[in-house]
C-alpha cells in the first residue's frame, strides 16, 4: 500500500525547482497559477535566495505548487492514503481531490499572507528537538512557556514561541534531548500566535466547494482519516493554530498496512522520519526529475 505525502514550510531550497520547469508543460502550469494568484511562482522557485523564500507568504505557495507538479510528473497514480505535513495538507487535498489545483494554490497563498501578518505582531519561530523522551520535552516546553507545535515522531519534536523562549529553550535543552536546532520559518506556527490567521483562513475557506476525498486523506490534527471535503476544509482552517500530530499521522499509515512511502517534493524530511518510524517501509523522496523513474517503480509494486 502506497502512502503520497507532502512537505512542509522549511523544505524549501533556493533554485529547487529549476529541473522542474523542464519537464513538458510544468512552466506553463506554474505560470497559469502564477497569475492566479499574483505571484512570480518561477522566479522565487528559480532564482530567488534563501531569504526571498523563507518569506511565510511565498514559501507556501512555492511549496505546494512544487508538491503538485512533481506528484503530476509520476503519471495517473491510486495512492492508499494521502497526507501532509502543515502546509503539505492544502498538497495533500489536492491530491484527494478535495480542491482543484488553482482553488488549493489560491488557498495557500491567502493562508501565506496571513500567517505572514500573524507572525510580524510579535518576532517568534521554532526549533527541533532531537531525541529525548517525548513526555519529558513536552512538559519542559511548557514550563519555558513554549509549544510543542509539531510532534513528529521518530524522536522529533518542534518547540515553537518567542526568541526570548526558544533562546532560553537552547540553554536548558529538556534531558535526554542531544540537539536542539533553529528552522529557517519566520514565525511560530500551529501556536495561539497564529490565532489571527485563523478567522482570515475561515473567510477564505467559505469561497470555496470542496469535493469529497477520492482516496483515503490522513488529517495531521489526530492522525484520523476524514471522509468529507467540509471536514478537510475545516481542518484546514483550524490547523494553522493548533498543533501538527504528524506521529499519529504515521500510526495511521501503520494500520492501514503501508509498505511504501513516496514524499513529494522538496522530498526528504518526510521520508527521513518515516525511516526511522516505519522500519521495513521502502521509501523514496522526489527531490529532482531524476528520481522519476525509481518512483514510478515504486509505485507499480505497491499503488
Amino acid at each position: 500500500m502506497l502512502v503520497l505525502v507532502a512537505p512542509g514550510q522549511g523544505a524549501q531550497t533556493p533554485g529547487f525547482l529549476t529541473p522542474w520547469l523542464e519537464l513538458p508543460g510544468a512552466a506553463d502550469r506554474l505560470g497559469a497559477w502564477s497569475d492566479a494568484i499574483g505571484l512570480d511562482l518561477a522566479h522565487y522557485g528559480t532564482q530567488a535566495d534563501a531569504d526571498a523564500i523563507r518569506d511565510t507568504a511565498v514559501a507556501q505557495p512555492l511549496l505546494v505548487a512544487a508538491g503538485i507538479l512533481s506528484a503530476a510528473a509520476l503519471g495517473d497514480i491510486a495512492p492508499g492514503a494521502v497526507a501532509g505535513h502543515s502546509v503539505g495538507e492544502i498538497t495533500a487535498a489536492a491530491y484527494a481531490g478535495v480542491l482543484d489545483d488553482t482553488a488549493a494554490l489560491t488557498l495557500v497563498r491567502k493562508r501565506g499572507l496571513a500567517m505572514a501578518e500573524a507572525a510580524a505582531i510579535t518576532e517568534t519561530g521554532m526549533s527541533a528537538l532531537l531525541g529525548g523522551d517525548p513526555e519529558v520535552s513536552v512538559a519542559h516546553l511548557e514550563k519555558l512557556g513554549l509549544t510543542p507545535a509539531n510532534m513528529n515522531g521518530a524522536g522529533q519534536i518542534v518547540a515553537a514561541g518567542t526568541m526570548e523562549q526558544l533562546a532560553a529553550l537552547n540553554e536548558d535543552k529538556p534531558e535526554g534531548v542531544r540537539k536542539v536546532v533553529p528552522l529557517k520559518v519566520a514565525g511560530a506556527f500551529h501556536t495561539h500566535h497564529m490565532g489571527p490567521a485563523v478567522d482570515k483562513l475561515a473567510g477564505a475557506a467559505k469561497e470555496l466547494v470542496p469535493g469529497d476525498p477520492k482516496v483515503t486523506y490522513v488529517s495531521n490534527k489526530d492522525g484520523h482519516t476524514v471522509a468529507t471535503g467540509a471536514e478537510v476544509l475545516e481542518r484546514l482552517v483550524g490547523q494553522v493554530a493548533n498543533p501538527v500530530r504528524w506521529d499519529l499521522c504515521m500510526e495511521t499509515f501503520k494500520e492501514l498496512g503501508v509498505t511504501a512511502l513516496i514524499e513529494a517534493c522538496p522530498g526528504g524530511t518526510l521520508t527521513g522520519l518515516a525511516k526511522r518510524a516505519l522500519p521495513g517501509v521502502k521509501t523514496l523522496a522526489l527531490k529532482t526529475p531524476d528520481d522519476l523513474d525509481a518512483a514510478r517503480e515504486l509505485i507499480a509494486e505497491h499503488a
